[in-house]
């Protein structure tokens, strides 16, 4: 595993983290995540299979993963704690994550909870055996801008819930 630290200091975080599932994940979502990680100061790990590009500051790092199936969120399930903010679209992950009381969104702005998680893993193996049996079912609805709002509003929503004491002033590194 490697991180791309933009500063000479530890990477572990030392606050609230959001923690994103970086492979899958829409670049105006990374986008807005950059922007409320600039403004605020709150750390943001970036957790995908290739090497990202990320500005510039030392609250934001890209780790980057082997490739292989779910090691970036195996390295998300074992880093991440609660009080953090994981962003995903890949269910078994929030499942996962919630169950450790982490808080957790996906690209549209859905909030997962226990119980949304088991819904969608319900849908997601009914679909599976749909697959399976030959039933074309189609993918996910396009990316809209109301998605993007939805998220930057989520967001929103759990920054506002953070200590004042957890965002710093920012250094350029």
């Amino acid at each position: 595993m490697t991180e791309q630290a933009n500063s000479s200091e530890a990477c572990e975080p030392s606050g609230p983290t959001i923690w994103v599932d970086a492979d899958a994940c829409p670049r105006v979502i990374k986008d807005i995540l950059f922007r409320a990680a600039t403004r605020t100061g709150v750390e943001l790990r970036l957790v995908a299979n290739q090497s990202l590009a990320t500005p510039r500051l030392a609250n934001i790092r890209s780790i980057t993963v082997p490739s292989g199936l779910d090691v970036a969120d195996s390295a998300i399930v074992e880093r991440s704690q609660p009080g953090d903010l994981v962003v995903t679209a890949d269910i078994p992950l929030a499942a996962e994550v919630v169950a450790k009381g982490v808080t957790a969104i996906n690209p549209r702005g859905e909030l997962y909870t226990q119980e949304s998680v088991r819904q969608h893993l319900s849908m997601r193996n009914f679909m599976d055996s749909l697959r399976g049996a030959g039933v074309q079912t189609g993918g996910p609805a396009s990316f809209h801008p109301r998605d993007r709002q939805a998220f930057a509003n989520q967001l929103d929503r759990w920054l506002a819930r953070l200590p004042h004491s957890h965002t710093h002033n920012l250094r350029k590194v």
